[in-house]
């Protein structure tokens, strides 16, 4: 399994533009929300056990395998997007998912718009697992920016 480090350094050489960033700051944060809301589209369960829910304990234990650190500060972002994703859907009912379709199609444009700003392909068309570090790498830079370590120090 590839170290954090080295999914953030393979993410960030398709991300360098500045308009690329910034449109990734706009847009990845949706694109999240709303592949939360699409699960929880899914029929069956209720507001705390269903696809959603179990698609963010599964995207945690994920992030846990690449940081722990990073993990932890993507618990409260996740808690965040289910608590919208779930009022969303329960006030609005059958326009829940015309919303979320709305919203993911808008922030796709914009980053397609910055990977071509950018010149580079999208990272996920080399690995799709790209599109789970995404999130990783905008809590990456917060935690650059605040002099936090993406992982424990290593003790040898």
């Amino acid at each position: 399994m590839k170290s954090i480090h080295v999914w953030l350094a393979e993410y960030s050489d398709s991300h360098r533009n500045p308009v690329n960033k910034r449109l990734h700051w706009l847009c990845v944060p949706p694109i999240v929300l709303t592949a939360f809301g699409f699960l929880r589209a899914i029929p069956g369960g209720d507001a705390l056990i269903n696809a959603a829910t179990l698609a963010g304990v599964l995207t945690l234990v994920y992030y846990s395998l690449l940081s722990w650190r990073l993990m932890l500060g993507l618990v409260p972002v996740i808690a965040i997007v289910l608590t919208l994703v779930q009022i969303s859907y329960a006030a609005l009912g059958g326009w829940h998912l015309p919303l979320m379709a709305g919203i993911f199609v808008l922030a796709w444009i914009g980053q397609f718009i910055g990977h071509r700003v950018e010149g580079k392909k999208p990272s996920f068309f080399k690995d799709v697992q790209f599109l789970m570090i995404g999130p990783l790498w905008l809590l990456a830079d917060v935690y650059r920016r605040a002099d936090l370590p993406l992982t424990a120090p290593d003790r040898r």
